[in-house]
């Protein structure tokens, strides 16, 4: 080989790379647009347009580029496709000679739109001119409808006149990556081809295999598979499987009657897509069981979807809340940002059953709800709210509806209107979401029963040392209260719960006719805290008050006007309270500590009354006590009260002329209460007692309570007796068994002793006693007749007993036995020392006119008067009195009286000198009060006249 040959040789890789290089460069591009776009259209069977600048290249491959295309639809077709650049890959050879014969050609930055539903799902074959064709689209955007699929990727290849067309490639839906195959078969003889796709997202996979049918549509079969539904709908998470039947119209794709297995749960599912009048997807599921939970979050959180989805969910049985709920059904549709609800229903536990539908507002979802159930008490309890605290008949049968309001900062019930066993209730409630919840309920209930609904007896100190996790804002209101037997009116309540502190702005209403309203606050915790605790009670009239509170309360006090009020804060174990108060003219006060655990006050009491006797009137005494005398009423005393009793210490009383102190205590623990304890009276006035009255006697108190008492006092006054002074005697009473032991007193400078009983358990009431006197000097009549013990030194001693309901009953019944003795005294009513000087004169005449005077009236000074009694029936009959008179006259005293008749029948017989004469007499019968006087001197005229 020459050197002229060896570098030619060496120089032809050279030319050839130059030729390469620069060849292209010398056909002229715009001279080849037309052709290029010729190629274009045949390739892609429509007319294609090239705006832009085209470019040639050789290397790395060969190709020309063309800019801003724009592929026209056909005629009936509204298919659009636009692209920033076509690219077709050339033969080398043929583009050395200038020829330009395309190998593939590939779309860049395509935006086609295709309209869905075509105009006839035929459409969906391959066209006869799609032979030996391979094109591609890069970096694309495509439109389906009103779906839109960007950053695909996609080749469509149909290798000859009888092969499948095949397309591959990916695209990005909703930010994720989706990969898709599609093989669609040539037409047979019978028009129909062969369609499957294939289609993966995140691991989960979907195939559909079917016949593309020549009349139109596809029908197949679909089977989809993923390790997270939640990863393609807003749905639980967890693996799914479903296979079914798949059907293809121009209007629809429709898989029905799918077998799906969702996280190891069974049932059957189908699925529609709408491709007219507008895009939509419709889903049902049936479930046996579905966490109901994880539904809602995935819901809540979900994005808007890019087209309308609807999604009609049922279940056997569904978790919710840690519960179980049977029976679920609804439904959910989802345009845009609005979520739409209906036929929500399910039983809850308790067997209540729930229903509903809602919408979305924005971030805000709107329910109306309606609700009915045999028992609020176990629907409630399941969910974890406190009904136990309730009583056990409350909380029964309901129903209602509500409309509720819920977004992400809260939820709201502007409207509700329900029924709790016989009890309505409508109102409105809002709770906020957050660290702390804040719960705001504004309800009108008709009536509420509070003995069901409070805590069991000491609950309510436990409920406050347990903070609740939630701040509250309050105000209930309910047309009649039941509470301990009573009821109260137009009754409500405004508080607020708020960092471990309740606020009582202001609880108030009508109990018995009284205004009752309560304000304060409560901080709670280990050691509960009221803070300005303030109640206050007024009334017209306390009568309607007090028959709940106090029936005993007499009926004269509970007719007047009443005002109350109690003030305090502290801890409970240590609450300090102070109270004031008016009934009418009666005035409280009072100051002390109360421990709310015990259930025990201690404190200072005082009442005052500027009348006592009008405060005894008030209290139900028959006829004003003119025997208490005139004067206010007081009453002093520091008081320990409790579930045991009430202790009073340092008790000071003063009520017109009574003065006492001392200390009481009333014990509750028995059958009976008991009162124990000392009352030393400076001055005790007492009533007097109608001796023949037949008013019935208050036997029938003794038996309501026990009692041990001792009882001084300075000065005992009883209307029409003399004074008893220094009285000391121990009281006893048990199971209506009274008894005044030990009896020991001053009267009319003499010592009294001895008992007193009433038993007024017997029937009829039995009293007896032994009494004794000893050295009483009268200072005046002992009994205010005509005959009567008018002075003297008395000794006395006897024995009683009676029985009867009344005062006359117990004369008439009156027995028992005695003896008496009166010195230096005087017998008022007849002259029995001047009758026997009468009887002594030596002139006849003149001693007999002396002595009928002396009969007839007068007293005896009477050096001693002694004797006995017998009592029976009532009737006193005197044994063996004597007298012995001033100047040494002695006599007698024969009869008898009978007190519960106050009649007398009894004969003064005095003994004239000399010792033989018989006894001048005198007869006295008839009221004790003018008895009729009968002088006997008969015998002795006629002895008189013998002698």
């Amino acid at each position: 080989m020459t050197r002229r040959a060896a570098f030619a040789l060496l120089l032809l890789p050279l030319a050839l790379v130059a030729l390469a290089w620069v060849g292209p460069r010398l056909i002229d591009g715009e001279a080849q647009r037309e052709r290029v776009a010729a190629i274009a259209s045949a390739r892609l069977g429509r007319s294609v347009t090239l705006g832009g600048p085209l470019r040639l290249t050789l290397l790395p491959q060969p190709m020309v580029e063309a800019a801003a295309v724009q592929i026209d639809a056909t005629e009936g077709d509204a298919i659009g496709v636009s692209a920033r650049a076509l690219r077709l890959r050339l033969g080398l050879l043929p583009l050395l000679v200038g020829r330009l014969e395309p190998r593939d050609l590939v779309l860049v930055g395509a935006d086609i739109r295709l309209p869905w539903p075509p105009a006839s799902i035929g459409a969906l074959r391959p066209p006869p001119w799609l032979v030996d064709f391979d094109a591609r689209i890069e970096n694309s955007r495509v439109a389906i409808g009103g779906a839109v699929f960007e950053g695909v990727a996609a080749r469509l290849a149909a290798p000859g006149p009888l092969d499948a067309v095949r397309t591959e490639g990916s695209f990005t839906w909703q930010g994720a990556p989706v990969r898709f195959e599609a093989v669609l078969g040539r037409p047979g003889f019978d028009g129909a081809a062969t369609l499957d796709v294939t289609l993966a997202l995140q691991g989960a996979g979907a195939t559909a295999r079917g016949v593309v049918v020549a009349e139109g549509g596809f029908e197949g079969r679909v089977e989809a598979a993923g390790p997270d539904l939640a990863v393609l709908i807003a749905s639980a998470p967890g693996p799914f499987r479903a296979t079914g039947r798949l059907v293809v119209t121009a209007e629809l794709a429709a898989a029905d009657d799918l077998a799906l297995d969702l996280a190891g749960v069974t049932g059957r599912a189908a699925a529609t897509f709408r491709f007219a009048p507008v895009p939509r997807l419709d889903m049902a599921l049936a479930l046996a069981r579905l966490d109901l939970d994880a539904w809602i979050a995935a819901l809540r959180s979900a994005a808007a979807p890019p087209l309308p989805m609807g999604l009609d969910i049922s279940a056997d049985a569904a978790s919710f809340a840690g519960q179980t709920l049977r029976r679920l059904r609804g439904g959910v549709f989802r345009e845009g940002p609005r979520l739409t609800l209906t036929d929500l229903a399910a039983l809850l536990p308790g067997d209540a059953q729930v229903e509903g539908s809602g919408a979305t507002q924005g971030q805000r979802l709107d329910l109306a709800l309606r609700f009915a159930g045999p028992s609020l008490r176990a629907s409630a309890g399941a969910f974890g709210l406190p009904v136990e605290r309730f009583g056990a008949a409350a909380l029964r049968a309901f129903e209602g509806h509500a409309r509720v309001e819920l977004d992400a900062a809260q939820v709201s019930v502007p409207e509700l209107a329900a029924t709790v066993g016989n009890a309505r209730v409508s109102g409105a409630g809002v709770l906020r979401f957050g660290a702390r919840p804040a719960l705001g309920l504004g309800l009108t209930f008709d009536r509420i029963d509070l003995d069901m609904l409070a805590p069991p007896a000491g609950g309510w100190t436990e409920a406050l040392r347990a903070p609740p996790a939630f701040d509250a804002n309050l105000r209930i209101a309910a047309d009649v209260l039941d509470w301990g037997g009573g009821t109260a009116e137009r009754a409500a309540i405004d508080a607020v719960v708020e960092g471990g502190r309740i606020g009582l702005r202001r609880a108030a209403a009508r109990v018995g006719g009284a205004d009752v309203s309560l304000a304060g606050g409560v901080v709670l915790g280990a050691a509960p805290r009221l803070a300005d605790m303030s109640l206050e009670v007024t009334a017209a009239t306390a009568t309607g008050l007090a028959a709940l509170v106090t029936p005993a309360l007499p009926q004269g006090l509970a007719a007047l006007p009443l005002r109350l009020r109690v003030a305090g804060g502290g801890p409970l174990d240590a609450l300090a309270l102070t109270a004031e108060g008016e009934l009418g003219e009666l005035r409280a006060e009072g100051q002390g500590s109360l421990n709310a655990a015990l259930a025990q006050m201690t404190g200072n009491v005082t009442l005052r009354h500027p009348g006592a006797p009008r405060l005894l009137m008030l209290l139900g005494a028959q006829a004003p006590p003119a025997w208490l005398g005139e004067g206010s009423f007081s009453l002093i005393t520091t008081a320990t009260a409790g579930g045991a009793g009430i202790t009073a210490d340092s008790l000071d009383l003063v009520a017109g002329g009574l003065r006492a102190r001392g200390s009481l205590a009333l014990a509750l623990g028995g059958a009976r209460p008991r009162i124990a304890g000392r009352i030393a009276a400076e001055r005790l006035p007492l009533p007097g007692l109608a001796l023949r009255g037949t008013d019935l006697l208050p036997f029938g108190a003794l038996g309501t309570f026990d009692a041990e008492l001792a009882l001084e006092a300075g000065e005992v006054v009883v209307p029409d007796l003399p004074v008893l002074r220094d009285l000391a005697t121990r009281l006893l009473l048990t199971e209506g068994r009274l008894g005044l032991e030990e009896i020991r007193a001053v009267w009319s400078g003499g010592r009294l002793d001895g008992r007193i009983a009433v038993d007024a358990a017997a029937a009829p009431p039995v009293v007896s006693g032994a009494l004794g006197i000893a050295g009483a000097a009268l200072a005046g009549p002992l009994f205010g007749t005509p005959f009567d013990i008018a002075s003297g030194t008395i000794e006395a001693q006897g024995r009683f007993s009676a029985n009867g309901n009344a005062p006359a009953a117990l004369l008439a019944t009156l027995a028992g036995e005695g003896r008496f003795a009166i010195a230096d005294g005087v017998l008022a009513g007849v002259a029995l020392g001047a009758a026997a000087s009468a009887a002594a004169r030596d002139d006849t005449a003149a001693g007999e006119v002396a002595l009928r005077e002396a009969l007839g009236g007068g007293a005896t000074e009477v050096d001693r008067l002694e004797g006995g009694w017998r009592a029976s029936g009532g009737v006193v009959t005197l044994d063996g009195v004597r007298v012995v008179a001033e100047g040494g006259a002695t006599g007698s005293i024969e009869g008898s009286l009978d007190v519960a008749r106050g009649a007398v029948d009894l004969r003064f017989l005095v003994q004239p000198g000399p010792a033989e004469a018989p006894p001048i007499g005198l007869r006295v019968t008839g009221p004790a009060d003018t008895p009729r006087r009968q002088p006997e001197t008969a015998a002795w005229a006629r002895w008189m006249a013998e002698r």
